[in-house]
């Protein structure tokens, strides 16, 4: 079994427009000098931070991979930036691949081994169009519970709520139509949503989400500026987000999976399919957007599947 060890850090990035000091927070399990590429896991929200994802240090100890977690600028352990709130030009994509740029140069990530990169719900996001550019190193991709378009995810939003209670589907309509969402009403749908597709644990929260929805809550810049007011109701700058024209250009293999009700809906799904050239598309049965937080055997087959997938030989691995 490998032996746990545990490494955190902060490493300087310089944002041309921010005339102070920002960094990035990471957080390593595992150890980098074993000889097996490294798992770089990239978070959702955006905004949620790393914790909810720690499901993944796993891969150390049952895989022998290195995990590197991280917490995206703005949120978490990293640096704060409540005065670029409402700011939809600052908040883009390119930012978020700067810092991630960054982070593997600081650890020398894209030599020897190479590292592999896990992105879930918006970080997959991030992930998909990182790897178009064939990225240096980047030997395997995880688009976990991502999406490939804010059109095609909206669509999927919509299919939801239309399955929600007609009470609960005009409460939502009510909000957005005011701009009000603190209604009791609101908030009831809101957690009726999130127990049915986002995580479908037996008790909600379970502990390891409480402090992305901590983060999420204290303080909403990103969130807010980059998706809109919940996860029902985006009108942010991601709106016209899409990754789709870029997708051919992903030479790594690539596992795609979401679950069987995930806000993630297989309509957002189906171009990483069909214009990735070496990609697998699994859909967990039961499972909501935290698969990897689930009970009835989810989470221990998600940690199954990634990790044989990333374990898998291959020749042609290697860019």
């Amino acid at each position: 079994m490998a032996e746990i060890q545990v490494k955190e850090g902060k490493v300087p990035f310089k944002i041309p427009s921010i005339n102070e000091p920002c960094f990035t927070y990471y957080k390593i399990i595992g150890d980098l000098a074993s000889g097996a590429p490294p798992v770089v896991v990239a978070h959702g929200g955006p905004g949620a931070g790393h914790e909810y994802l720690l499901t993944f240090a796993d891969l150390w100890r049952e895989y022998g991979l290195p995990v590197v977690f991280y917490d995206q600028i703005g949120c978490a352990a990293s640096t704060h930036l409540r005065q670029k709130a409402g700011d939809e030009a600052f908040w883009q994509e390119q930012l978020f691949q700067d810092e991630l740029d960054n982070l593997l140069d600081h650890l020398a990530l894209r030599r020897g081994p190479g590292f592999h990169l896990l992105g879930q719900s918006w970080g997959g996001m991030l992930g998909a169009a990182f790897a178009a550019r064939r990225p240096p190193g980047l030997r395997r991709l995880v688009l976990a519970s991502a999406l490939v378009s804010k059109e095609l995810a909206a669509r999927g939003t919509r299919l939801l709520r239309a399955q929600m209670p007609p009470d609960m589907r005009q409460a939502l309509d009510e909000a957005e139509r005011k701009g009000e969402y603190e209604s009791p009403a609101y908030k009831n749908a809101l957690d009726f949503y999130y127990r049915k597709h986002v995580c479908r644990a037996e008790s909600f929260p379970p502990e390891e989400l409480r402090p992305a929805l901590k983060h999420l809550s204290e303080d909403t810049t990103v969130y807010r500026t980059m998706n809109g007011p919940s996860p029902l109701t985006a009108d942010g700058s991601l709106n016209k987000w899409t990754v789709i024209p870029r997708l051919p250009q992903i030479t790594a293999p690539t596992l795609v999976y979401n679950g069987e009700y995930d806000t993630s809906h297989d309509i957002a799904q189906v171009p990483f399919f069909e214009l990735i050239p070496r990609v697998r598309w699994i859909t967990f049965p039961g499972g909501g957007h935290m698969c990897h937080l689930e009970g009835d055997g989810r989470r221990e087959r998600i940690l199954k599947v990634v990790g044989e997938f990333l374990t898998q030989k291959e020749t042609a691995d290697v860019q």
